[in-house]
């Protein structure tokens, strides 16, 4: 019998596509199933109920595209599980409670995966709907370029496994886009945990020791250099006053008062915030979870960040939480605003 655990009943809207929505619950019922939703994904397994030793090998996980958004696991997870033991099924999800039209399924072995990709890919799940079935990319190595000089490997994995699970290599070189800046290269685990870890880098703004980086999956240009050798050495830059670097960087304004402004002129009520600290990393970073209410919005802005905050008062890590959070908000409001919140901070 399949094993799930909760399956979050906030996230369903009940008008978009019930009836499928209903037969989907009644299969989990009466087989005694419960699913597992984050972060727009929907899993089971990973590894499933009775599991024993490691997870399968790269190369035994499929991808399942031109999906009907209107099916769900009930005909997915039977289909699948016939050609033989499933690790992991994952169908990725819209908010309102259809499927994206794609799905991974990871098998116990690559020759379960390849007998898979053999006698489903074009099956006719629907009639006229024809589903594409083959090997999934796997992708789980992502770039943080951007990084400060002096940030030696060690002390960034500290950081990546505090801030993510899954990290298996950590490799550090010259920035091939910033001069005296560097780029990480991070192996993780699997394609779900660099995903997972891709989501969280980016939940928060993306400033390390004051300095702006991104994240994204591994470039085909960068791989081939890493294969042929010739990505530069990393830099080993130290600033003559951290502190005072951090300083010249800080506009004049602060973020949380740009956004007062910001709401002032448009008539939209005055921020209000909810911070609720978590756990601290023994790296210092602390991670929190918040809720920004404007009250002539439509929606609140929740999320989770993470800033380093192991020598600050609590004072100091309200507020500089609340800074992060009003970043954010600026950053999507001046998709919509008429005028430019660029003239808040200047």
């Amino acid at each position: 019998m399949l094993g799930f655990v909760l399956l979050q009943p906030k996230i369903w809207l009940n008008n978009v596509n019930r009836n499928n929505k209903a037969d989907l619950l009644n299969w989990m019922k009466s087989n005694n199933i419960t699913l597992v939703q984050v972060n727009g994904q929907r899993t089971y397994g990973g590894p499933p109920p009775g599991w024993v030793g490691d997870a399968p090998p790269l190369g035994s996980e499929i991808f399942i595209g031109s999906l009907p958004q209107e099916i769900y696991e009930d005909v997915l997870i039977p289909l699948f599980q016939s050609m033989g033991k499933l690790y992991e099924f994952r169908l990725m999800m819209t908010f309102s409670g259809l499927n994206r039209g794609f799905a991974y399924a990871r098998y116990s072995s690559r020759r379960i995966a390849e007998q898979a990709i053999a006698f489903r890919n074009g099956y006719e799940i629907l009639p006229g709907y024809k589903i594409l079935v083959c090997r999934s990319t796997e992708k789980s190595e992502l770039e943080v370029d951007g990084l400060p000089g002096f940030l030696d490997r060690a002390t960034l994995e500290g950081i990546l496994e505090e801030m993510t699970t899954g990290v298996h290599t950590v490799s550090l070189f010259a920035s091939p886009t910033t001069n005296s800046k560097n780029m990480a290269i991070v192996k993780y685990s699997s394609h779900k945990a660099a995903a997972l870890a891709k989501k969280r880098l980016r939940e928060g703004v993306q400033v390390l020791y004051g300095c702006p980086f991104t994240v994204d999956w591994l470039q085909t240009s960068i791989r081939q250099k890493l294969q042929d050798g010739t990505l530069a050495k990393p830099q080993a830059y130290i600033p003559e006053s951290f502190n005072s670097q951090i300083k010249q960087e800080t506009p004049a304004k602060s973020a949380v008062q740009c956004l007062q402004l910001v709401c002032e002129r448009a008539k939209l009520g005055q921020p209000v915030y909810r911070i609720k600290f978590l756990s601290l990393g023994t790296c210092g970073w602390l991670r929190f979870w918040y809720c920004a209410v404007i009250p002539n919005h439509s929606v609140p802005f929740t999320g989770y960040s993470w800033l380093l905050g192991d020598k600050l008062i609590p004072t100091e890590k309200y507020q500089q939480a609340k800074e992060m959070v009003a970043l954010r908000i600026l950053k999507d409001f001046g998709k919509c605003l008429v005028f430019s919140v660029r003239s808040c901070i200047a």
